[in-house]
């Protein structure tokens, strides 16, 4: 199809359709390369050795999947609508562990996605150290790494 018509999604300015302004629209695959691109992730093995010299493990996977697949031991519990609230070391409704920016945070999805996200927002928060579990609590797992059952 051919011809005018404002509905036509360009790329940027070529298309001539982009409003002065607008915000830039971007896929979740695009998203997700641009966040890791300003962090470096870690694995598994490194997540843990992270806890054992102090990082903050935290998982943000929903209750029917903790209740499922168990949990990793000594991880802070946080849903993902709460993590900002509870790890900001400034916040009045932060968790007991959040004591500084400086803190070593390492969140945990279930497949290592979301997690990316949760960390983009946490360096905006200021926790310039936080980064993510690539693959997750599934990549944990199968590393042989312990698991609590619920």
């Amino acid at each position: 199809m051919s011809g005018g018509g404002g509905d036509h999604v360009g790329a940027g300015s070529a298309g001539g359709t982009e409003r002065a302004g607008a915000p830039e629209r971007v896929g979740i695959d695009e998203l997700l390369e641009r966040v890791r691109a300003g962090y470096e992730r870690i694995g598994p093995q490194e997540a843990a050795a992270a806890a054992t010299d102090g990082a903050l493990l935290v998982d943000i996977r929903y209750a029917a999947l903790r209740e499922r697949d168990g949990l990793i031991p000594g991880a802070l519990v946080v849903e993902r609508n709460e993590l900002e609230w509870r790890l900001d070391p400034q916040g009045s409704h932060r968790a007991a562990e959040a004591v500084s920016h400086d803190l070593q945070v390492v969140v945990i999805c279930n497949e290592g996605y979301a997690s990316s996200l949760a960390v983009a927002s946490l360096r905006q928060l200021g926790l310039h150290r936080s980064t993510d579990l690539i693959g997750g609590f599934h990549a944990w797992r199968a590393a042989g790494l312990p698991v609590t059952r619920p």
